[in-house]
């Protein structure tokens, strides 16, 4: 085969705020459909840097400049030869060619629990953090990239996770991949 021969595969890009289960759901998806995971974030920019996600947010936070990296970087990940499935809270808008673009939702009180369950701390004060992280997020994300991530309504499959299992969601967007696909 010649090296300039791209070999592709779906590529899909799932999106959503935190605690609606992305990454956990990308992973799976990715499994279930023998794809790549790609989920390079703030924490793995920190992790190669060699700093806390703490000093690695408190930067960008000041500078644009840690944002545009970590989306570049997933983007050319994604966009290498053969099939993905990106997870991050921009994919479906960073991805524009993904073949399918799912947005998790899920209730602020759903989200709050299941980062208490994964991270620790109180139901109160992790959904007032949890709160001002999509405040912010969003004023960033608008400031950055001209892009209101409250504004998914072009996706091609919105889940609510409030009421299911990531298994169960995961399998749904497989199903929609092959049926779109087919």
């Amino acid at each position: 085969m010649k090296d300039d021969v791209r070999i592709d595969g779906p590529r899909i890009a799932i999106s959503g705020k935190s605690g609606c289960g992305n990454t956990t759901v990308s992973r799976l998806v990715a499994e279930l459909l023998g794809l790549r995971f790609i989920n390079f974030t703030f924490r793995s920019l920190a992790l190669e840097r060699g700093m806390s996600l703490e000093e690695v947010l408190s930067h960008a936070a000041a500078d644009d400049s840690w944002d545009r990296e970590v989306d570049r970087r997933q983007i050319s990940i994604a966009r290498e030869d053969g099939g993905c499935v990106l997870g991050s809270r921009l994919a479906i808008w960073m991805l524009g060619e993904a073949d399918l673009k799912v947005y998790l939702t899920a209730a602020p009180e759903t989200r709050a629990k299941r980062i208490v369950k994964r991270e620790g701390g109180t139901i109160e004060s992790v959904a007032a953090f949890t709160a001002e992280r999509d405040r912010q997020d969003r004023e960033r994300y608008l400031r950055i990239y001209n892009i209101d991530n409250d504004d998914y309504s072009f996706a091609d499959l919105v889940v609510d996770t409030d009421a299911l299992d990531p298994k169960g969601i995961a399998d749904l967007i497989a199903a929609k991949v092959k049926e779109k696909l087919s």
